[in-house]
């Protein structure tokens, strides 16, 4: 299938994309990779009449370290921050998560910021970006404002964004010093759309108590669903079987996920208490180490 007509228009600065929002409002849509908005153009799924191509935009094209976090421009590219060092080195959740992110190709062209916006529960960013406390940048004609991410996601691709707004950057903090990270993911065949997964970090003291925990499940409810319940009966404990069965427990009784033909919603709920106790006994393992 074709996409239903639309005006196109390729500005050059962030000013003339501010104007262009404030002018068509929900007509218009934001084209950065096109990896999630294309195919649902294609589909007819999405019918914008205004399309705004950020690409000769440059100035929102970075990724650099500052002010304790990550912080990530509207046109980053996912292969950006797959092989970035600073990732590398200061977001280890996020350099696990990436390779899952579709393939090479989609990576190449599809930006990080994209795929938050997208708001795909099933997606891999944006369970990151929950567990990680990611802070999101918007800006308009109207300035800027920035939301946590409880507040960006609103739903199944759906995001807090007013029609004349974008979102200009992420701010992703760096792991403290010792924390470990796993993220997990079951697909039906490799590269995939998801079945469920499971974002995790935790940070321990010297004596090996869970002093700060962070969980975020993907197919487990109509957005990212932290794990909050889960996530308090691990801190403040010696990470063992009893705790690990526990969170996993909580997990299981918070998940609200829905049937599709790719899994049913009993088995995603018991998916995501099991993908958390294979990621918290990885953090356990010799080899795991700290990351």
């Amino acid at each position: 299938m074709k996409p239903a007509p639309f005006k196109y228009f390729r500005p050059e600065s962030v000013e003339e994309i501010h104007y262009l929002l404030a002018e068509h409002g929900s007509e218009a849509r934001i084209l950065a990779g096109g990896q999630s908005l294309v195919p649902l153009m294609n589909m007819r799924i999405l019918q914008p009449g205004v399309l705004i191509d950020i690409n000769r935009c440059r100035d929102l094209a970075y990724l650099r370290k500052e002010d304790g976090a990550v912080v990530c421009g509207a046109l980053t590219r996912q292969g950006a921050a797959e092989t970035d060092p600073a990732v590398a080195e200061h977001l280890p959740l996020l350099a696990a998560a990436m390779p899952h992110v579709g393939v090479r190709a989609n990576r190449n062209f599809g930006t990080v910021c994209g795929s938050l916006a997208h708001a795909d529960p099933l997606g891999e960013l944006p369970s990151v970006a929950s567990a990680l406390e990611t802070r999101f940048v918007i800006a308009g004609a109207r300035g800027r404002r920035e939301v946590g991410a409880d507040e960006f996601f609103v739903g199944a691709l759906t995001n807090c964004l007013e029609p004349d707004e974008m979102l200009a950057e992420v701010r992703l903090p760096v792991s403290p010093p010792g924390a470990r990270s796993v993220f997990l993911e079951v697909a039906n065949r490799a590269h995939g759309f998801a079945v469920g997964g499971l974002a995790a970090w935790a940070a321990f003291d010297g004596g090996g108590r869970c002093v700060r925990a962070r969980l975020s499940a993907m197919g487990a409810a109509s957005t990212t669903l932290r794990l909050r319940r889960a996530e308090s009966l691990l801190e403040g404990e010696a990470l063992g079987e009893e705790s690990i069965r526990a969170a996993a427990a909580a997990a299981v009784e918070a998940a609200e996920p829905s049937d599709d033909v790719h899994a049913s919603a009993a088995y995603r709920a018991e998916l995501i208490g099991t993908l958390v106790r294979k990621a918290l006994r990885r953090m356990l393992a010799p080899e795991g180490g700290p990351r």
